[in-house]
């Protein structure tokens, strides 16, 4: 199994949006890394949802529920989506400031590529982020 992160801002589509869909297409992707991204997750895997623009905090994690298949918001082949669905809400938020102090996240994507929508994320930043969320 693999760890990723997507972002999306909460005033578009936040975690609660999801928790209340149940399921979503992870959609609209235009950065050809990100989508390499997409192409790479497998059924199973687990997601952390951070909110971006509004809130900068990683609040949630889903899991991949269907993987990559064509954008349905575009006819261009070469965009993807997956499918997505709310495992759990983190009991506490972990804000972007803390991921930054943290020596440990230092080389996390989040941190070093702040603009990738969607991103890998290590098993050691998993445990991180899990133990700052106190999970």
């Amino acid at each position: 199994m693999a760890y990723w992160l997507v972002k999306s801002e909460p005033s578009v589509y936040g975690w609660d949006h999801l928790v209340k869909d149940k399921q979503t297409s992870w959609d609209g992707v235009r950065s050809y890394a990100a989508r390499n991204h997409l192409k790479a997750m497998k059924k199973g895997d687990e997601v952390l949802f951070y909110h971006s623009n509004e809130g900068l905090e990683i609040v949630g994690i889903a899991k991949v529920s269907k993987e990559y298949y064509q954008d349905p918001t575009t006819d261009e082949e070469a965009w993807v989506s997956v499918e997505l669905k709310p495992s759990k809400k983190l009991k506490n938020p972990v804000p972007m400031t803390v991921i930054k102090k943290d020596k440990r996240l230092a080389e996390m994507a989040l941190v070093r590529i702040g603009r990738l929508s969607v991103q890998p994320v290590s098993d050691k930043e998993w445990k991180t982020i899990m133990e700052l969320a106190g999970e």
